[in-house]
C-alpha cells in the first residue's frame, strides 16, 4: 500500500496531496444541502471549501526518504481552519506514510497515495543517486471517504504492479485510470468501478508513460511516452504521437470544455507551457517561464531528485493559465490568456518562491504554495493574487505540498 512523491519533472523516475456534516449534506438535494451549511454557520463552523494537502519534515539532513516518511494527507478548509489528518489507518509503521493525490467527482473521497519502502532499498537508492521502484516499493491508490473514513485500496484488486499512481476517475463513472509499474516501465492502465479488470490501454508499446487523463467527455485519453505527447482513443486505439518538435513535453491537461491540451514542451529545465488542440494540431507557446526549472526543491539538505514538479494549471473557465515564472530572482505567480497576454499575480522579496498553483472551483480565488514568509506553506488569495492569507500551519522545520480543492462544496453547488 504505499510510493515516491512526484519528483521532478526532468528525471525518467521522477513521476514520482466538521467533515461529516458536510459529507452528509453532499447526498442531500440541493435545498437541504444549503440549509445544512446555513445551520453550520448558525453554530459557528466556517463553511469554506476544503483543501486536500500533503505535509512533511523537510529539515532532515539523512535524505529524502527520512524526510518522506514524515508525510501525512491532511484536509483543511480554505480559511485555515479545522485541519486535520486524514487515512491514518494506512501509516502501518515508520517506513509508511501517505500523500493526497485528489478527490473524487462529487468531493465525497479522498484520493490518497500509501506508501511503503524499505529502508534498505532507500539506502540502495541513495547511494546509487537512482530509484528502483522494481523491488523494495509498495504502493497504492486508495479512496478515503470523508464521512466515515473507510478506505478502498483499488490498486490491491487484482494487483498489476507494486507501484501504482495517478489515480483518477473515468468520467463516464466506468471506473478509474492509474499509472502502474509494469517491469519499471510507467504504463496507462484503466480499471472497473470496484478494481478488477485492469487493462492496459497503452497499445502495448513499452515506452514510459506519464500524465494519463481522459477528455472530459470520456473518448479520448492524453499522456506523455517517452516525453512525446500521445493521444489516443479511451481504449488505446488510434493512437497518435504529437509532433512538437521538442524532445521533452510533458504533463498534458485537458481544457475544462475537453478542446485543448496544456503541457510543457522544450528541453529538460527550459520548457514553457504550450498548448495543442483536441486532434493534436495548432502548437502554440502560451508563455515563457523565464528560466525557471520548472521544478521546486521541497528540501532544506537536497537528495538525489527531491525537487517536484510545477506544472501550470487552467483557469475554470478555459480562457487562460496559471503558471510560475522566473522574475529576476524570485519564483512568481503568473497568469495568461490563450493569446499570450501575461499578467503578474505576485511580487515578492529577492529569493522567494511560489509553486503549485490552483484555481478554486468557483473560479474566484486561487490556492498556491510558497515560502515567502520563511517557511513552505499553502496559500488563498483573491484570483488577481491580492488578499492572500496561510492556511496551513506548518512548522519551521516541514513543507506543506501539493493543494487539492475539493469539488461540489456545498457552499458553491
Amino acid at each position: 500500500m504505499k510510493q515516491a512523491i512526484p519528483s521532478g519533472e526532468c528525471s525518467r523516475r521522477s513521476f514520482l496531496t466538521s467533515v461529516a456534516a458536510i459529507s452528509i449534506a453532499l447526498s442531500m438535494p440541493r435545498s437541504s444541502a444549503m440549509g445544512a451549511a446555513h445551520g453550520a454557520s448558525a453554530r459557528g463552523e466556517s463553511t469554506e471549501p476544503w483543501i486536500g494537502y500533503s505535509v512533511g519534515r523537510n529539515d532532515l539532513p539523512t535524505g529524502q526518504f527520512d524526510n518522506w516518511r514524515t508525510q501525512r494527507a491532511r484536509v483543511v478548509k480554505a480559511d485555515g481552519t479545522n485541519d486535520r489528518a486524514i487515512g491514518e489507518a494506512l501509516i502501518e509503521n515508520e517506513n509508511s506514510w501517505t500523500q493526497f493525490a485528489g478527490w473524487s467527482p462529487d468531493g465525497a473521497q479522498a484520493i490518497v497515495l500509501s506508501l511503503w519502502e524499505d529502508p534498505l532499498n532507500a539506502a540502495w537508492e541513495r547511494e546509487q543517486r537512482t530509484f528502483r521502484m522494481t523491488e523494495g516499493w509498495m504502493v497504492d491508490c486508495c479512496l478515503v471517504d470523508l464521512e466515515t473514513g473507510a478506505i478502498d485500496n483499488l490498486t490491491e484488486v487484482e494487483r498489476v504492479s507494486i507501484y501504482n499512481t495517478g489515480l483518477f476517475f473515468l468520467p463516464d463513472g466506468s471506473g478509474f485510470g492509474f499509472t502502474p509499474l509494469i517491469d519499471g516501465i510507467s504504463v496507462p492502465f484503466v480499471m472497473d468501478r470496484d478494481g478488477r479488470n485492469k487493462r492496459d490501454v497503452s497499445g502495448r508499446t513499452r515506452g514510459f508513460a506519464y500524465g494519463f487523463s481522459a477528455s472530459p467527455d470520456g473518448e479520448l485519453i492524453a499522456y506523455h511516452e517517452n516525453y512525446q505527447l500521445v493521444i489516443s482513443k479511451a481504449d488505446g486505439s488510434d493512437k497518435r504521437t504529437i509532433e512538437t518538435g521538442h524532445p521533452f513535453n510533458f504533463a498534458p491537461a485537458w481544457s475544462p470544455d475537453g478542446q485543448h491540451l496544456l503541457f510543457v514542451s522544450g528541453e529538460h529545465y527550459d520548457c514553457h507551457p504550450h498548448i495543442v488542440d483536441r486532434a493534436g494540431n495548432d502548437l502554440r507557446k502560451i508563455a515563457d517561464r523565464g528560466g525557471y526549472r520548472g521544478v521546486v526543491e521541497r528540501l532544506k539538505h537536497p537528495d538525489f531528485h527531491s525537487e517536484s514538479s510545477d506544472l501550470p494549471v487552467w483557469s475554470r473557465d478555459g480562457r487562460s493559465i496559471f503558471f510560475t515564472a522566473l522574475v529576476r530572482d524570485r519564483v512568481e505567480l503568473m497568469r495568461a490568456s490563450l493569446d499570450g497576454k501575461v499578467s503578474q499575480l505576485s511580487d515578492s522579496a529577492a529569493g522567494v518562491r511560489h509553486y503549485h498553483p490552483s484555481p478554486s472551483p468557483d473560479g474566484t480565488q486561487i490556492l498556491f504554495g510558497s515560502d515567502r514568509d520563511g517557511t513552505m506553506r499553502l496559500f488563498v488569495a483573491d484570483l488577481d493574487g491580492d488578499n492572500a492569507i496561510p492556511i496551513t500551519d506548518v512548522p519551521p522545520d516541514s513543507c506543506a505540498m501539493h493543494g487539492f480543492w475539493r469539488p461540489g462544496s456545498i457552499d458553491g453547488e
